[in-house]
């Protein structure tokens, strides 16, 4: 596994994990995680295509964005990226706050994205629900850390999912706060953001998540692929927010079939 930097406008920088050759295909984490938060998928995938683990501005050793940056600000830097790798146009995958930038990148950006797959994204949250999030991230901006909550909100006690656990526990604890509370406050108000250009993807569009994932639940996969124009949804039996660690077979099933459904040509779509 090959580790890169990409020179950005405004003096930033992106890094990133690249492994394999073939049809690029590029994953985005979630907040408070780091690009080897896809490690089962980068071991597995990248036998077949060219994978690149992006760290999300503000974690890892990508340089942040400003502290007041919201959701589009985070997929203009996706934009950036893309355009800058020269790699376009490119299968796009994202988890949680990743999901929301992946899909922001398909609503504004069609031509840069060939097929996009969203794992345990959010979409048009209860009340109750943005007011939680949107709690968190006050916390976060006042300074307060809380590791011990999402890991019990995230993994079960299983034996199985301690070593994932673990590794998820010590990127959380070595993430850098201020770039933490901005992407989680981008991440707890941008679940409407692009939600109405759900209807506008043409693109092979996975949605994918845990049926035990309270947060980003089956009921809202099922919307967001019922809304693309080619849209699939994937509930994965007993798991929770970080599936693609925990039920890495399965996830790596799907996103591989989704990676050869071939995209529909405008005079199919004409046709149909």
């Amino acid at each position: 596994m090959m580790s890169r930097t990409l020179p950005l406008s405004n003096k930033r920088i992106a890094h990133y994990f690249e492994q394999g050759t073939g049809e690029p295909l590029v994953l985005i984490h979630g907040v408070g995680m780091q690009a080897l938060a896809w490690y089962p998928q980068i071991d597995d995938l990248s036998a077949e295509f060219r994978v690149i683990s992006v760290d999300m501005p503000g974690h890892g050793e990508s340089t942040a964005l400003d502290t007041d940056a919201g959701l589009p600000q985070f997929v203009d830097w996706a934009i950036e990226f893309i355009e800058t790798l020269d790699a376009g146009p490119v299968n796009l995958a994202g988890h949680s706050m990743g999901s929301l930038i992946a899909a922001g990148v398909a609503v504004t950006r069609p031509d840069l994205v060939k097929r996009v797959a969203v794992l345990n994204g959010v979409y048009r949250r209860t009340a109750e629900a943005r007011h939680a999030v949107l709690q968190r991230a006050a916390e976060l901006r006042s300074g307060t850390i809380d590791v011990e909550t999402p890991l019990k909100r995230w993994f079960n006690a299983d034996e199985a999912q301690r070593l994932a656990a673990q590794k998820v526990e010590s990127w959380l604890k070595s993430v850098d706060l201020a770039g933490y509370a901005t992407a989680y406050t981008a991440f707890a108000s941008g679940d409407e953001v692009f939600a109405d250009g759900w209807h506008t993807i043409a693109c092979p569009a996975l949605v994918l998540t845990g049926s035990d994932d309270p947060n980003s639940t089956p009921k809202m996969a099922k919307q967001m692929a019922g809304a693309a124009r080619d849209g699939r949804a994937v509930v994965i039996s007993d798991e929770r927010h970080m599936v693609n660690l925990t039920a890495p077979e399965e996830v790596n099933r799907a996103l591989r079939a989704w990676l050869h459904t071939e995209p529909q040509t405008e005079t199919l779509k004409s046709e149909v």
